[in-house]
């Protein structure tokens, strides 16, 4: 499969929430477009706050204009500015989703891989992420990638 990862539009919002509503994911409990298009428009409001999306390309686009695919796969990239080690940035991977009839095809591979080029580039010192401990294939999946399980996530409820 020839995947373009691009950043997501207003347009695309309609193929991430129907990933997110997968029974592995949110379980059909996703935001309506308007709250997920008012979302959208805060993370632009951070300097460093992207949705990407995985797209299936024609073999032979060049450009986003031409892939002309459907979204496949889609994940959330903040890179963080820090007062300690020394102000280098860190990067937090979220939301990270590849559609059910296409999963083990690569795409979550290339999915982290452009996660982790968009880190190096932006100077970051790690690219971290969170899983929950139900999700046993994913946890084998990030190890795949070189990922290391890495102190506690704790989470409380508000």
């Amino acid at each position: 499969m020839n995947l373009l990862i691009r950043e997501a539009t207003e347009d695309d919002l309609p193929a991430v929430l129907a990933l997110y509503a997968q029974p592995a994911m949110d379980n059909g409990k996703v935001l309506t477009l308007d709250e997920a298009k008012s979302l959208l428009a805060q993370f632009r409001q951070y300097p460093s706050y992207r949705l990407w999306v995985a797209c299936e390309a024609a073999p032979d686009a060049s450009s986003v204009a031409e892939s002309g695919g459907e979204v496949v796969g889609t994940y959330a990239l903040l890179v963080m500015h820090n007062l300690a080690h020394q102000g280098t940035p860190s990067a937090i991977v979220e939301d990270v989703v590849v559609s059910s009839h296409l999963q083990g095809q690569g795409i979550g591979q290339h999915m982290m891989q452009h996660a982790q080029e968009q880190a190096r580039v932006a100077g970051c010192y790690k690219l971290v992420l969170s899983s929950n401990q139900k999700r046993e294939r994913a946890h084998a999946f990030y190890e795949s990638l070189g990922f290391q399980r890495h102190g506690f996530s704790f989470v409380i409820g508000i």
